[in-house]
Parts: structure tokens; C-alpha cells; sequence
């Protein structure tokens, strides 16, 4: 079982009692989400520990049927504590900076139903809150960002195993191509929103940028995930691949190293000191483009020891580069 399915799941029975005028029983919810009614029971005690406010009551038949206390979020001011609140204002330009395209409207909307809980004193104060702390976002995607239908339907079929289909523009290819697909996952890297998903068609898992899905419609029928995915997106990847990860080992010079060893480039790099102050970086990552962008980044001041098969590559995309510039002398 996949670690995240008991969570999508309790989270589709909140949203099933969420969306019933009259309540659920357990046995329909049980049809719904096709489990046996015992797991239901788990789910709702787990969901009733985690302090949501379920209940259960008779109908005019007798049966039992749970409800959802829609008042869950009713004086909102009384469940937060002042140092929380302020802690959230003061990351907002952080949420902002990665909540681009898509979501930034349903962020902005958030903000501003919280607000209105407030007085305005207090808004005021922590208004003033978000320029301690500022960051800057990252590389966007120049295309279109994907519409807010496209990112729900597949926030529905993540959520509900649906299976669907799109239209999909592929940059290798330059044509647009129709794919049936699960979707796994959505993920926000790099300043782009990525979708992941097993594709039938070719029995793996397919990472696809959401900017560039032209369409999606959701089918009737769901799916069984058949494979599992990392819990953290694209983890052996410095950037948004999913290919293995191996062994790469590169020496950076003296007058780099202090800047490289400061940072954690990689869950799995290790570091050790080279001759004349030099620093040796290991780590165990996809061997692709943005591992190869990111060495040549350090210009003359990085060099692969190992493998030999990437240094080749490097040397390749260097001579490539000098042969570009010489063209134009």
C-alpha cells in the first residue's frame, strides 16, 4: 500500500461527509470509496483523534449518519495564538514566492478571509510584518501557467484515483500528443508546477510540465497505483528528473570550496578535504542535464573525478561551447 493512500483516503471520507446535506452512513461511504465498512470506522476514530469534529446522529429510518461540523473553522482568531498568527504574516512573502501561477489566487483569498477575522489595529500591525522577511522567487515557466480548471480536475484525480486524459505539448517533440494517464502526484519545483504520472501506454512513470497541458477530462473509471513514488519529489534529481540516482564525485577548487561546503547541495553528499585546501563532494544523483548545468556552473573552479563517462560528457559540452563561441570571431 502505497504510505500516503490511508491519508487520501480519510481525507476523501472528510469530503464525502463535507459535501452530504444529510450525512453519510458508513455503509455508503464504504460502497463510495470501496473499502470495507471496518476501515471506515478506523478512519473516522483516527480522523475524530486528529480533532476533527465528526458526529453521528439517528435519521427518521433509524440509520446512523456521520456529519461534519461545517462551523470548523468558525472564529478562526480564537484557535490561533497572537505569536502564531504573526509567524504566518511573517512567511507570507515566503508562501507568495512559491504559491506562483495557479494557486496564487486561492493564497490571495486565504489571506484576505483571515484578515477579515482581525481587527484593524491588529491588521495593521501585522500587515507591516511581511517586509522583515522577503525572498525571491524562482525561474518561472515564460509560457502560459496552467488554468485553475486544468490544476483542479487533476488535484481530483490525484485525490480520487481517477483516471484521465490530456493534451500535452511536448517540447522534445514539438507536437501535441494525446495521453491516457494515472496521476500520481503535482509538484512545485523549480518554479513550475510538474505533474506526475503513470502512463499505460508506455508502463512507466512520466513527469509532465502542467504549463504545457492544453486539456484535461476526467474519465469514469479509476485506477490502482502500480507503482511507488518517493515521498520527496524528484529526490535524486538536483532538478526535475526521476531517472536513478549513482555516484558522482567532483573536487572544487580552495577558492570555492568554503561556498560549497556551506551549503547542502544534496541529502546524500558527503565532503572531505582535498590537497591545498581543495574540497571533494560526493554525491549519489541522476546523472542529467541539471547535474551537468550545475558542475559547469562553477566554471574552471570544479572538475569530475568521477565517473569518467560524465567528465567526458562535460568535456564535450565545453568544446561544443568553444567551437559556438569561435564561430562568431
Amino acid at each position: 500500500m502505497p504510505r500516503n493512500q490511508e491519508v487520501i483516503r480519510q481525507w476523501r471520507v472528510l469530503h464525502a461527509l463535507e459535501s452530504s446535506r444529510h450525512g453519510a452512513t458508513i455503509a455508503a461511504m464504504s460502497d463510495e470509496l470501496g473499502v470495507t465498512t471496518r476501515t471506515i470506522r478506523r478512519d473516522l476514530a483516527a480522523l475524530q483523534e486528529a480533532g476533527f469534529p465528526l458526529f453521528d446522529e439517528h435519521d427518521d429510518e433509524g440509520r446512523v449518519r456521520w456529519r461534519l461540523d461545517g462551523q470548523l473553522l468558525k472564529g478562526l482568531e480564537a484557535g490561533f495564538t497572537l505569536p502564531e498568527l504573526c509567524a504566518l504574516y511573517l512567511s507570507r512573502n515566503l508562501l507568495e514566492a512559491v504559491g506562483a501561477m495557479s494557486f496564487q489566487r486561492d493564497l490571495t483569498l486565504a489571506f484576505a478571509r483571515m484578515e477579515k477575522l482581525l481587527s484593524p489595529r491588529m491588521r495593521q500591525f501585522l500587515d507591516r510584518l511581511p517586509g522583515v522577511l522577503t525572498a525571491k522567487p524562482g525561474p518561472r515557466a515564460t509560457t502560459r501557467a496552467a488554468s485553475g480548471d486544468i490544476v483542479g480536475k487533476l488535484l481530483e484525480a490525484t485525490l480520487h484515483y481517477r483516471v484521465a486524459t490530456m493534451q500535452y505539448h511536448s517540447v522534445s517533440s514539438g507536437v501535441e500528443r494525446e495521453y491516457l494517464i494515472h496521476p500520481y502526484r503535482l509538484t512545485f519545483a523549480q518554479g513550475g508546477l510538474y505533474l506526475l504520472a503513470y502512463v499505460p501506454a508506455y508502463k512507466d512513470i512520466r513527469t509532465f510540465a502542467t504549463d504545457r497541458i492544453k486539456a484535461v477530462s476526467l474519465e469514469k473509471q479509476t485506477f490502482e497505483p502500480k507503482e511507488r513514488i518517493a515521498d520527496e519529489a524528484f529526490a535524486n534529481s538536483l532538478g526535475v528528473n526521476t531517472g536513478p540516482a549513482a555516484k558522482v564525485e567532483i573536487e572544487f577548487d580552495a577558492r570555492v570550496a568554503p561556498y560549497v561546503g556551506a551549503r547542502v547541495w544534496h541529502p546524500s553528499q558527503q565532503v572531505r578535504d582535498g590537497a591545498g585546501g581543495a574540497l571533494v563532494l560526493s554525491m549519489n544523483v541522476c546523472h542529467d542535464w541539471a547535474l551537468r548545468s550545475w558542475i559547469l556552473s562553477w566554471g574552471p573552479f570544479a572538475r569530475v573525478r568521477a565517473p569518467r563517462a560524465l567528465a567526458s560528457e562535460l568535456q564535450k559540452d565545453l568544446q561544443a561551447s568553444l567551437d559556438h563561441y569561435s564561430q562568431g570571431e
